[in-house]
């Protein structure tokens, strides 16, 4: 066996591989984590707005009052029950909010003077439950404001009782002395002696931290996206428990009781640092807080208290404070002197305004006292419907059925090899889609079929430099199997540029991007990669394989190869012998205009 039909055989071996591999992710999601059946009458309460707060009744579907069944959205018709999201068969992908339906939640934010709600303080909520939602797996959520004050939340197919419960909740922020931190590597808990009798009997002290407590800090591992959804703001007259979101280490904190609340705080921006001369410091930023006259006074009586542990050359957590915001420390600085004029910085870290600007607003907005009623929560139809799916593949089919003829046409038998590329691309992208849906809660949506029909025309891109420049290598004398070599040399680092270009794009358009066109760049990307693993690993080595063929290695008429079409009159004939090439009608062309200067010189 030669070198290149080796290659040729572990790249389709690592390719069975891949697709064996995905085959079995699907069967143990789907055996591991079957689709719960949906239950008709959680989603159709219609006056959840009476209860006076969400968290008073945590499951309201589970208990059927006589008073949700008078109403006729309280009877499951069937077209509601086929519409807002059947029982859906595990072994295919999930789909999104388009095309299957969901929960919507309205929710209203109110603030507890009965003041007006502001844009930025319904932003800073948006942000806080879209965090919540995406930080439980949930995607293709659509999270939208409507003025003056409402929230307006859906989730796709039937969310759990919790992903539920974090949406109504309502987010608090909180000032908790720092007892403990460390970033996860600690399996057991120190030995903490109290150094400090002072603060015996304060928020401060080691007392708070009991066996349950150091129980439940070893067993939190603030690395998975499930601890770091945030909605729990602990008991405020206890230690607290938490993660924080102000390092990428995944830190976890033990804090004390809560000494400040989110109103005790009046104003918080963001702006340039200072020296002690009133000068500005180059690249240095910090975010200011002003304090109310109740939260000048207590946040007095905590710098006093935590000042005097403040070193500059050893660190020192008790010195700290935790900003917590929806159960999550976003910042904890440490205390460098008492602060009693109700004026405070926190600086040190920001070599840009924009960290600044971001933790002032969570600061200023989080810390507005809003609370979340909820209005009304009711399943809904798919936005986009059935006959839209069926439209987007039709679309999608007409596209694939254009490139496979273009192929046939042009590359007569060798495009087969497109043809059969295309259909295990296509194999290999839905069995990924299907894994991750299983895996990371992926659901698919019209945009994300988008993103897979634009995808066709980039892998069939792929294909035809590849034969084009086999192609090219042909035309200059070569035999098959090393135009096949020389061809693909060259024809890859075209096909990756391309690639790199594409996934780029779609990654940038991820990052900044919600909702639907996240799936759209989603998918384009993950497609863009398929396309490298099957032209690396399928059509690169099946081309290698079939150019040994007598078939397609001696040019026959209908293989797409044929020394005519390509302008040459032989290929390679076997025993050494090589046929003297033709010029092609380009070639006759090109050598009379370059003979013609020298026949006029030769007359003159």
């Amino acid at each position: 066996m030669s070198t290149v039909t080796k290659a040729a055989r572990n790249s389709l071996l690592w390719l069975l591989t891949i697709i064996v591999a995905l085959g079995g992710g699907i069967v143990y999601e789907a055996l591991t984590h079957p689709t719960p059946a949906v239950t008709p009458t959680p989603a159709v309460t219609p006056t959840p707005a009476v209860t006076p707060t969400p968290a008073a009744t945590p499951t309201p579907a589970a208990t059927p009052t006589p008073a949700a069944t008078p109403t006729p959205a309280a009877t499951p018709t069937p077209a509601a029950t086929t519409q807002a999201g059947t029982t859906q068969s595990p072994w295919l992908p999930k789909l999104g909010l388009d095309l299957a339906g969901g929960e919507v939640i309205i929710l209203q934010a109110k603030t507890l003077d009965g003041s007006a709600v502001s844009a930025d303080a319904l932003k800073q909520s948006v942000d806080i439950i879209r965090r919540r939602v995406d930080a439980t797996g949930t995607s293709e959520a659509l999270i939208t404001t409507e003025n003056p004050d409402h929230i307006i939340v859906s989730l796709p197919g039937s969310p759990d009782p919790a992903t539920e419960k974090l949406v109504k909740q309502s987010a608090q922020m909180q000032f908790r002395p720092v007892l403990f931190v460390d970033t996860g590597e600690n399996k057991t808990f120190p030995t903490l002696t109290e150094d400090h009798p002072e603060f015996a009997g304060t928020d401060s002290s080691y007392s708070w931290i009991t066996d349950a407590v150091k129980a439940q800090f070893l067993a939190l591992d603030c690395t998975l996206p499930a601890n770091l959804n945030g909605g729990n703001p602990g008991d405020a007259a206890a230690a607290f428990v938490t993660c924080g979101t102000d390092t990428p280490f995944g830190a976890r904190y033990i804090l004390g009781p809560v000494e400040l609340k989110g109103q005790d705080i009046s104003n918080a921006t963001a702006g340039p640092a200072y020296n002690s001369t009133g000068s500005v410091i180059p690249n240095s930023y910090q975010v200011n807080l002003s304090f109310t006259n109740d939260g000048t006074t207590k946040f007095g009586d905590v710098t006093k208290r935590l000042a005097p542990l403040y070193s500059a050359t050893a660190r020192n957590d008790r010195n700290r404070f935790g900003i917590v915001l929806d159960g999550l420390v976003i910042s904890a600085p440490n205390t460098l002197s008492a602060i009693v004029g109700g004026k405070a910085e926190i600086s040190g870290s920001f070599t840009t305004l924009a960290p600044a600007q971001s933790l002032a607003s969570q600061i200023k907005f989080g810390a507005l006292p809003l609370t979340l009623t909820t209005l009304s929560q009711a399943k809904t139809t798919p936005t986009l419907g059935a006959a839209q799916l069926q439209g987007g593949l039709i679309a999608g089919g007409i596209g694939l059925i254009l490139v496979v003829l273009y192929s046939l046409i042009q590359y007569r038998a060798l495009g087969f090899v497109t043809v059969a590329s295309l259909v295990i691309a296509g194999t290999v992208t839905f069995a990924s889609i299907d894994y991750l849906s299983g895996l990371i809660g992926y659901r698919l949506s019209l945009a994300g079929v988008a993103g897979i029909i634009v995808s066709i025309g980039v892998t069939a891109d792929s294909f035809i430099v590849y034969f084009e420049r086999v192609r090219d290598e042909l035309r200059d004398g070569r035999t098959l199997p090393a135009a096949v070599e020389h061809g693909w040399g060259r024809a890859r680092r075209t096909i990756l540029a391309s690639d790199s270009v594409s996934f780029l794009a779609a990654l940038v358009l991820y990052m900044t991007a919600v909702g639907n066109v996240k799936g759209f760049a989603f998918t384009l990307g993950l497609t863009t990669i398929v396309d490298l693993v099957v032209v690396m690993l399928f059509t690169h080595p099946t081309l290698g394989i079939l150019a040994r063929t007598k078939f397609f290695g001696q040019g026959h008429v209908l293989s797409g190869l044929d020394p005519r079409q390509l302008g040459r009159d032989s290929f390679y004939k076997g025993r050494g012998r090589v046929a003297v090439a033709e010029m092609t009608l380009a070639e006759r062309k090109a050598a009379g205009q370059s003979a013609a200067p020298a026949v006029q010189k030769g007359q003159s």
